[in-house]
């Protein structure tokens, strides 16, 4: 019995010993096959694209619990031209390239320019961005009138970037001025240090400048401190794989209106700021908002709108003044005309409440109109274009656009033939006719203003 049981002891360990054998000898010829792909077909492989970002408003950054932001997007393109996910890694702006060498990601973007210096440790990509550094100070600060002027001067910059090794260019070529270094503080930032006063200058690119001007009105935009300089992606020196398929992805996204769509959803209008009406809406942010803000929130929720986006509707059409009154007769808080009123089944559109009601109603049935698009965030676009001129006038500016050959489905080429419905040769052959068309484009480009400025108000 005893030398039964030992036989039956041996049989069965030396059946474990052979399962493991076999498990690790596949796991062993799983790791060799993985070896020998290049870094492009793992990617292809595990269907995963993991890219190396910070997190900051230029780049991705989370808003109502969804990651958005220009890198994020364009980002977010590629994995589908690759027809893979998309994962991000945020190491802080210090940790990025030490994390694309060891592996840890697959590329960096997170507005790079390309420099000399980067150039020596990684290649980049086709530049999708012309950029130029700039001085940035506070409107009480007397800013520099060109470079000699930095003589004795003091500059808050990100330690490791195109803005730090362009300040120490400087100082080398005689220039007597310090710079103190920040490690992983994002630009936006020390922005705010100099809103705030806290910091007298510090340096970045114009589009990263105008963008935060939204939010600190107080600032200003001084001089030039560098040439023209170009974003791009970077990627290891030996990936040429990858590199290859993110080029033809770059030329995929000019072709295709991709490119300019991402930067226009981002960076439009950025430069056309009116800093009296930027500082008057911040106030009332704080003083008339509040009024409206439980009744906004609870009409939004009721259609899925977003309650930020149509607060800064609401500011467009009455600045959050009940009683406003256009000089075509549309009143209230949203402008609401009296056969919308009636439509939409509301007595009084003087009172708060009723006008919002109302006006998110009808803005609802503008946006159920164009739910064939595909993209939510033109969808809504096309809705407050609608709200402004009319359905049938951005139908026609649609019509327009598909006859010239343009997809009519996108707000960058509804922005470029709405125009054309004040010029006889063009609203003559419409069904609905003249209309002011450069009226819509600037309405939806304030609310967008505004929405981009309650999106970065944590506490509103």
């Amino acid at each position: 019995m005893k030398k039964f049981y030992l036989q039956y002891f041996i049989l069965i360990h030396l059946l474990v010993l052979t399962f493991f054998f076999v498990f690790f000898s596949a796991l062993i010829h799983n790791r060799e096959i993985d070896l020998n792909l290049s870094h492009l077909e793992r990617i292809k492989k595990n269907r995963v694209l993991r890219f190396i970002s910070t997190n900051s408003i230029k780049t991705c950054y989370w808003y109502n619990n969804r990651l958005t932001g220009f890198e994020y997007d364009l980002a977010r393109e590629f994995a589908d031209f690759l027809n893979v996910d998309l994962d991000i890694v945020t190491p802080g702006r210090n940790n990025m390239f030490s994390y694309l060498e060891q592996g840890k990601g697959d590329f960096i973007a997170a507005g790079l320019a390309i420099t000399k210096k980067r150039l020596e440790d990684v290649n980049f990509s086709i530049p999708y961005m012309t950029v130029q550094q700039h001085i940035v100070h506070h409107k009480l600060v007397f800013g520099p009138k060109n470079i000699e002027d930095l003589n004795f001067q003091t500059i808050d910059v990100p330690r490791g970037t195109s803005y730090h090794a362009r300040l120490e260019e400087i100082k080398n070529s005689g220039i007597d001025l310090n710079y103190i270094l920040h490690d992983n503080i994002p630009t936006e930032d020390l922005i705010q240090m100099v809103s705030n006063q806290e910091i007298k200058f510090t340096v970045t690119y114009d589009t990263m400048a105008y963008l935060n001007q939204r939010y600190y009105p107080d600032i200003r935009i001084g001089i030039p401190v560098q040439e023209k300089e170009y974003l791009a992606w970077a990627v290891n020196k030996n990936d040429s794989q990858l590199l290859e398929q993110m080029n033809k992805f770059f030329l995929y996204a000019n072709e295709t209106g991709i490119l300019n769509r991402i930067k226009d959803k981002y960076y439009s209008n950025i430069e056309n700021t009116d800093l009296f009406d930027l500082k008057i809406f911040h106030h009332r942010i704080k003083t008339r908002l509040p009024k409206y803000k439980k009744i906004i929130m609870e009409e939004s929720m009721k259609y899925d709108f977003d309650w930020k986006l149509l607060a800064a509707a609401i500011y467009q059409e009455s600045h959050f003044n009940p009683n406003a009154i256009s000089f075509t007769n549309v009143r209230g808080l949203m402008q609401v005309t009296t056969a919308t009123a009636e439509e939409m089944g509301i007595e009084n559109r003087l009172i708060p409440a009723q006008s919002i009601k109302a006006g998110i109603k009808y803005l609802d049935k503008m946006a159920k109109r164009f739910d064939h698009l595909e993209d939510e965030y033109e969808r809504m676009l096309f809705a407050l274009a609608s709200y402004n001129v009319g359905y049938g006038h951005v139908m026609d500016a649609v019509q327009i656009a598909e006859d010239m050959g343009l997809d009519g489905t996108r707000w960058h080429n509804l922005k470029a033939v709405l125009p054309l419905l004040s010029k006889s040769k063009y609203y003559a052959k419409t069904q609905y006719g003249y209309a002011r068309g450069w009226e819509p484009i600037q309405y939806v480009e304030r609310i967008l203003t505004y929405f981009d400025i309650l999106k970065q108000k944590k506490n509103h």
